[in-house]
């Protein structure tokens, strides 16, 4: 999957012009079951902001769920992509915010409510709220959610951000299931996130239209940013990014799309090469 080695001189010039970095969180910067990223990562990310680089995550989980991560240090999520896209911030400031309509909402409840291990979740801020399912089944693909979400009754008439379908099933039927909603629900895009979960967002918004929104925002290009990604909410982000990066764990799908490859999320891969690039060296080949 490696790329053959790009000359010397392209090499100086795409690093004089990274100016930003983003990255997944889960299985890219936080190995599994681990509740915080590792210092070396948060050493990483100040390393690349003192060189002049903006640098942030880019997650599928909501802004209230990503400051933690970091163990508490608000500089590393200042510039952000949250919410797979949706919620868009710079310096701190949320420049794009992405809302997904009550009606849609409602279509995907009923397609879920008629699939059996099926349900919805959407957001209040950083609360799970169970709109339709079971939390048994919730447990399954997200234990945290399991444990904190509350029970409602239907979709709730409030603005929302983040949603998500949840499955009791495997790969195939999480497809079967994905395929159905973005045949069914057409306002809306379902992602494959990981096995019996996908990301609700409103159609054509995604990690992709959020690296565009904060490539407007700074006034550069696609060309000067590098991303880091494992999954498949991370495919819309590879797609616009080419310098786009895959952890050695990553799924298929994304080790495919990707143009680099580097080593493990365990062994803090993303974070050596935020390293290589905030100190001028270019880390992929």
């Amino acid at each position: 999957m490696g790329e053959t080695a790009i000359p010397d001189e392209h090499r100086k010039g795409a690093i004089m012009s990274v100016k930003l970095i983003l990255t997944d969180i889960d299985e890219t910067i936080m190995p599994k079951g681990e509740t915080a990223v590792s210092a070396r990562t948060i050493a990483a990310f100040r390393a690349a902001q003192a060189a002049g680089i903006h640098v942030g995550p880019a997650s599928g989980r909501g802004r209230e769920w990503i400051p933690p991560f970091f163990r508490g240090d608000q500089a590393c999520c200042s510039t952000m992509l949250a919410t797979n896209g949706l919620q868009v911030y710079l310096d701190g400031e949320l420049i794009h915010e992405e809302h997904t309509p009550y009606d849609a909402l409602e279509r995907v409840r009923r397609i879920v409510e008629a699939t059996p291990g099926a349900g919805l979740l959407v957001f209040d801020g950083g609360t799970p709220l169970l709109v339709a399912g079971t939390r048994e089944d919730l447990s399954h693909p997200f234990p945290s959610y399991a444990k904190t979400c509350k029970d409602v009754d239907g979709v709730p008439d409030f603005p929302v951000v983040k949603s998500n379908v949840f499955l009791n099933g495997d790969d195939g039927e999480t497809h079967a299931l994905i395929d159905l909603l973005n045949e069914e629900v057409e306002r809306l895009d379902f992602d494959f996130a990981c096995t019996g979960f996908s990301n609700i967002m409103p159609r054509g918004y995604n990690k992709g239209s959020g690296v565009r929104a904060l490539c407007e925002a700074l006034r550069i290009t696609v060309d000067d940013v590098v991303v880091f990604g494992d999954a498949g909410n991370d495919l819309a982000m590879f797609s616009v990014v080419p310098d786009s990066v895959a952890v050695a764990n990553a799924q298929q799908a994304a080790a495919d799309a990707a143009r680099w490859h580097i080593g493990q999320c365990k062994d803090d891969a993303v974070a050596a090469a935020i390293e290589s690039l905030a100190s001028g060296a270019w880390p992929f080949s």
